[in-house]
């Protein structure tokens, strides 16, 4: 029998969530045997979802790196707008419409 310290930690680390349609592909990885729980399907999705975020924030830091390192002056950025609406023309504003 659990002692009342440990189902309070086993409740501190329960959380739940709907997950609409999704549950349909968590239960079919579970039924196929990929996956042993639910649970696990889950963390293994978020582990994906660091990887992936992870992933994205060192190319956007390698871009910026870059970008920072390039030797050749900046374009102020009154010029470049300057030039985007040269070749764009002027934005809509959509909160006049």
């Amino acid at each position: 029998m659990m002692d009342t310290e440990a189902r309070m930690e086993a409740a501190e680390n329960r959380l739940v969530v709907d997950l609409g349609p999704l549950r349909q592909s968590v239960e079919d990885r579970v039924k196929a045997g990929s996956y042993a729980s639910a649970d696990e399907v889950i963390r293994a999705g978020l582990l994906a979802l660091e990887r992936e975020e992870s992933a994205a924030n060192e190319w956007l830091t390698e871009l910026a790196e870059e970008s920072l390192a390039d030797p050749r002056p900046s374009v102020p950025a009154a010029q470049v707008f300057r030039g985007l609406r040269a070749k764009y023309g002027r934005p809509v504003d959509e909160s006049a419409a």
